[in-house]
C-alpha cells in the first residue's frame, strides 16, 4: 500500500480522524492573525486549521494529497458557514507559489533527510516579506508516548534542527512542551511537542 492509499483509507470513515477543532497551538495564535490575511494550510487533511483560518477572517488555500480528506475539508468549510480554496498536493513535488502568504500554517507535518531541507526552504519562499509561518511538531522524546506521529526519531524536530533552519527569519520563537492533547482518535495523550512562531 502506497502512502497516498494509506491516507486515503484512515480519510475514508465519516468521522474526522483529527478532529474538527483546531489544533490548540494555532487556536492560541489568533493575537496573531487579521482579517483579510492571505494563509495557506500545510497537509490539512480534513481541514480542522484551514477552516478556523477562514473563520478569523483570512483568505484560505489548504492543500492535502488526498482529495478524500479535502472533501471533508470542504464539507466542513460548509458546516461552519466560511469559505476555503483547496488543492489536491503532493508537497514534494507541488509548484510551491512565491511570496503568496501572509500566514503558513504547518501542523503535525514531518519530513527528514533532503525532503525537510526541501520542505523548510518551500514553506520560506511561499511567505510573503513580513510573513508569519505557525508550525507545531513533535520531538523525539514522542516516540515514549506513542500517541500520534510518524514511528521514527528522524522525523521529528528539534531545538536545534529548528534555530538552524530557521535562522534567516527575523523574528523565531521556538518553545517545547510535554502536553496532553484530544485531537480526533489519532492525537490523543500526553505528547512531546515543539513549537515555531516565525517571521521572515
Amino acid at each position: 500500500m502506497s502512502e497516498l492509499e494509506r491516507w486515503e483509507a484512515r480519510y475514508r470513515p465519516p468521522d474526522y480522524l483529527f478532529g474538527k477543532e483546531p489544533n490548540a497551538f494555532l487556536k492560541n495564535q489568533v493575537h496573531r492573525l487579521h482579517g483579510g490575511q492571505t494563509a495557506l494550510s500545510v497537509a490539512d487533511g480534513e481541514g480542522r486549521n484551514g477552516v478556523w483560518l477562514a473563520e478569523q477572517g483570512l483568505d484560505v488555500l489548504t492543500v492535502d494529497f488526498s482529495e478524500t480528506a479535502l472533501t471533508k475539508a470542504r464539507a466542513l468549510a460548509r458546516e461552519r458557514g466560511v469559505r476555503i480554496a483547496t488543492e489536491v498536493a503532493d508537497l514534494t513535488s507541488w509548484r510551491w507559489p512565491i511570496a503568496a502568504f501572509d500566514v503558513i500554517a504547518a501542523i503535525f507535518i514531518h519530513f527528514a533527510g533532503a525532503e525537510r531541507d526541501k520542505f523548510f526552504a518551500n514553506l520560506k519562499a511561499a511567505l510573503k516579506p513580513g510573513g508569519l509561518l505557525l508550525m507545531e511538531s513533535y520531538r523525539p522524546p514522542q516516540l515514549n508516548y506513542r500517541t500520534g506521529g510518524p514511528p521514527h526519531a528522524e522525523l521529528m524536530y528539534t531545538r536545534d534542527l529548528l534555530q538552524k533552519a530557521f535562522s534567516d527569519f527575523s523574528e523565531l520563537e521556538i518553545s517545547e512542551r510535554d502536553n496532553v492533547i484530544n485531537e480526533g482518535t489519532a492525537h490523543v495523550g500526553m505528547s512531546a511537542l515543539i513549537d515555531l512562531v516565525g517571521k521572515k
